[in-house]
């Protein structure tokens, strides 16, 4: 069983069990989340598809913890003119644990 769920302007496949890297959502580590845009439900072969989301389908998880990915450097250059500019983005997260898909 496995559903697609769209959460921070990214879609993901997940199943339970699951440990998943998403935006970052504002909530504590140890707290429990429910994501209730659901694309696409897969149960027993069946298949669940939204038009845009499943009605009636949650996907829950809890809060593994909140991080920083690895650091991106962005690099500006501009050829002839002496202009270089170095810059680095560290993106937050949060993992969160797959317990449940409700469909």
């Amino acid at each position: 069983m496995y559903a697609i769920i769209a959460t921070g302007g990214k879609q993901y496949k997940v199943s339970e069990g699951d440990i998943v890297r998403v935006e970052k959502l504002g909530v504590e580590a140890g707290e429990a989340v429910t994501f209730d845009q659901i694309l696409l439900v897969s149960k027993d072969g069946e298949i669940a598809v939204g038009n845009p989301t499943v009605a009636g389908a949650t996907v829950e998880a809890d809060v593994v913890r909140n991080g920083k990915a690895k650091k991106v450097i962005v690099y500006k250059y501009k050829r002839k003119t002496g202009y270089h500019k170095k810059n680095g983005h560290r993106q937050q997260y949060t993992a969160v644990k797959i317990t449940r898909i409700n469909a």
